[in-house]
């Protein structure tokens, strides 16, 4: 950035720095943002990974003011995934009480954190203690300044301040509730679940091992996780052969379009066909591979629409489309976009209501007490399955999309008929 700087504070320099205004400004300029509240969104959540990080406090957060920013070296980027030992963290705090240097001073959680680790690695910590050592003598005195507090945002990130989110680690307790939430009689399923296992009688009946059917459940739970993701090689390969088998004549630089190939021939032409309201057979054959092909193509998604309001059910697709765009919205209007939709879809009376299963209907209207882009994500998922396993199914058995699939192929032979008599040539 133009404006990264060294500034002077009373008798220090501090080199390398940039203000929260700046960064706001850069990035309504370069991201073509108008709204600075927007602006102020995106790069607190880049903040909030660590990508630049204000020099003098440790909640990762950007400030539209003169708070001094440092942006993080490459080599601590969270996008480099790895994933730092306790270890390494014992040697920064160590380093840390090694400079007596106010800025230096470990915080309370910090100080705990030492200590715990000290106690865990005591048989080693000498050896902790010599690699800290070594590393603060290197650099020089400005080179160290900057090292310090790229290290400090780093930990800031990977074993953040008590009460901040961490963002780097996936939090099983959300596994554990999803557990909890679909055994809602815990006393009758374990009951069950010891039958299962062939426990005697006698232990079912003690109120003491409740806490063990937990673990238990659990232990099942999370096994079907790990089991779910698992395949067979000779699955996946047929899988990926067929996959490939039916998207090859859709990818340019294997089957040669007609027109020809953008990218090798520098004529347009292709992309003003494809991007036409008279979409060629080949697009609507496309439409038939998923649902979700059919919503990407705005031929597509018209023709479904209007499949769908020939059977009084387009308030699925309306809605679906309303949250997609809730999520691109500017960050001002979403808190009332948000209620909008609630009063068109979801509301007690509302003039498009949507038929939403109870746990999906809770969930949003948990998260509509605080609304974000992403408050609808369990109701359009429920939506867009609902669509896929039912409406979607009869759309392609249907003389909608039958006859236009037909059409489209008669045009195609047509034209390459012409064609090859040398009359004309055109491209369908």
């Amino acid at each position: 950035m133009e404006t990264l700087k060294t500034v002077k504070s009373f008798m220090t320099k501090i080199p390398s720095v940039v203000t929260g205004t700046d960064i706001v400004q850069w990035l309504m300029k370069n991201l073509s943002i108008e709204d600075p509240a927007e602006a102020m969104h995106i790069g607190s959540l880049i903040a909030a990974q660590g990508y630049f990080f204000p020099i003098s406090d440790h909640v990762l957060s950007l400030k539209d003011d003169g708070t001094f920013y440092r942006f993080q070296a490459p080599y601590f980027w969270p996008s480099n995934c790895w994933e730092p030992e306790n270890t390494d963290y014992a040697i920064y705090l160590c380093k840390r009480t090694m400079q007596n240097k106010t800025r230096l001073e470990l915080a309370d959680y910090e100080a705990e954190n030492l200590a715990r680790l000290q106690r865990a690695f005591a048989r080693k910590w000498e050896f902790i203690y010599m690699q800290a050592e070594a590393q603060v003598k290197k650099k020089d005195k400005t080179e160290r300044k900057i090292l310090d507090s790229q290290e400090r945002a780093f930990w800031d990130v990977h074993r953040p301040v008590p009460g901040c989110v961490n963002t780097t680690e996936m939090d099983i307790r959300k596994c554990r509730r999803t557990l909890l939430q679909s055994y809602t009689d815990i006393s009758e399923n374990s009951r069950h679940l010891l039958d299962h296992l062939n426990l005697p009688f006698s232990y079912q009946t003690k109120k003491e091992n409740t806490h063990s059917c937990h673990h238990l459940l659990q232990i099942i739970f999370l096994n079907t996780q790990v089991d779910r993701h698992r395949m067979k090689m000779s699955k996946v390969a047929e899988s990926l052969i067929s996959y490939t088998e039916q998207y090859i004549e859709y990818d340019p630089f294997v089957t040669g379009p007609e027109p020809s190939n953008p990218w090798t021939s520098d004529d347009p032409s292709l992309w003003d066909l494809e991007a036409s309201k008279e979409p060629s057979q080949q697009r609507v054959k496309k439409w038939g591979f998923s649902l979700e092909e059919a919503l990407k193509d705005p031929a597509g998604q018209e023709l479904f629409l209007k499949f769908l309001e020939s059977e009084f059910s387009s308030e699925n697709l309306r809605f679906w489309l309303a949250v997609q765009d809730l999520k691109r919205m500017p960050q001002q209007d979403v808190a009332q976009r948000a209620q909008d939709i609630w009063a068109e879809f979801l509301a007690e009376g509302a003039p498009s209501s949507i038929n939403l299963d109870s746990h999906s209907y809770e969930r949003t209207s948990q998260n509509l007490k605080d609304p974000g882009r992403y408050s609808y994500e369990d109701a359009q998922d429920h939506i867009y399955k609902l669509m896929k396993s039912d409406s979607y199914t009869r759309f392609l058995r249907s003389n909608v999309y039958q006859d236009l699939l037909m059409a489209r192929k008669k045009v195609n032979v047509c034209l390459c008929l012409t064609a090859s008599h040398g009359s004309i040539s055109v491209y369908s």
